[in-house]
């Protein structure tokens, strides 16, 4: 809340608040367009159907930058929910590939993993920031811990199979990095910029090409209202974190069960 109060641009990262605030904006647009420019009545009525036209073509418009908008919430979505696939994936292979290790290398290896475990599942399911600061604090000292783990042995043994444990647990520690930049991979802000003024601009139309009354009807807040949802759509699928929508660790949480982690 204090980052959205710092930067109100941030707001995009807040679904729960883009919603009503779309709906405003794009509300108050539409009743500008119906009740306070009447001075460009006259002149739309002498062009009608080039005015028709124009209203139409941008609101093709929009319907198609939020159908593109989407499609990108949407292909970041399902590259984190494989991500969690790959990186449970990745646990389970090096968690075999410990017997590789000398026994008490190994059963230490199977340890840090464990908890390493429990971290990437609270990675997942945390909203607080400075829980998830210490998360990653946790996370950035058993990796230091788990390459150590692997590397001693390794050193000390350089064959192919001391090789299969040390890049099972490269390919483990480089699936959280993959991970994290997929979770920053946002929409840009410039595009929601765009896409919010040509929203602006077809609710500004549609009131500007109504009726006209200094009170408007409830059919004026139709299309401000699906614009909204739209908005918050895209905005609650883009926010791994914060909206409704979120990628469940379950892979992580069914490895979890099979190694018996409380």
């Amino acid at each position: 809340m204090s980052s959205l109060l710092e930067d109100p641009i941030a707001i995009v990262r807040y679904p729960i608040f883009f919603l009503p605030a779309s709906f405003v904006v794009l509300s108050l647009a539409t009743w500008i367009g119906a009740s306070h420019l009447q001075g460009l009545r006259a002149q739309i009525a002498e062009i009608r159907e080039d005015y028709r036209v124009v209203e139409g073509a941008t609101l093709t418009l929009l319907a198609l930058i939020i159908g593109f908008t989407f499609s990108m919430a949407l292909d970041r979505y399902d590259q984190r929910k494989n991500l969690e696939s790959d990186e449970a994936n990745a646990f389970g292979t090096e968690y075999l590939r410990a017997d590789l290790l000398p026994d008490a290398d190994g059963a230490r290896a199977r340890e840090l993993m464990v908890k390493y475990l429990d971290q990437r599942i609270l990675h997942y399911r945390t909203r607080d920031e400075q829980s998830l600061a210490q998360i990653n604090f946790e996370t950035s000292r058993l990796q230091s811990a788990l390459w150590a783990v692997v590397v001693k042995p390794a050193e000390a043994q350089p064959t192919p199979i001391m090789a299969l444990a040390v890049n099972g647990m490269n390919d483990l520690l480089n699936t959280q990095g993959y991970t994290q930049a997929a979770w920053v991979n946002r929409i840009p802000l410039a595009a929601w910029a765009l896409m919010a003024s040509i929203a602006m601009c077809s609710a500004l139309l549609v009131g500007l090409g109504s009726g006209g009354t200094r009170s408007p009807s409830h059919a004026h807040f139709i299309l401000p209202l699906v614009i909204s949802i739209a908005f918050f759509l895209i905005a609650d699928i883009d926010s791994p974190r914060r909206g409704m929508i979120q990628v469940q660790p379950q892979n992580l949480m069914s490895l979890a069960d099979s190694l018996k982690i409380p």
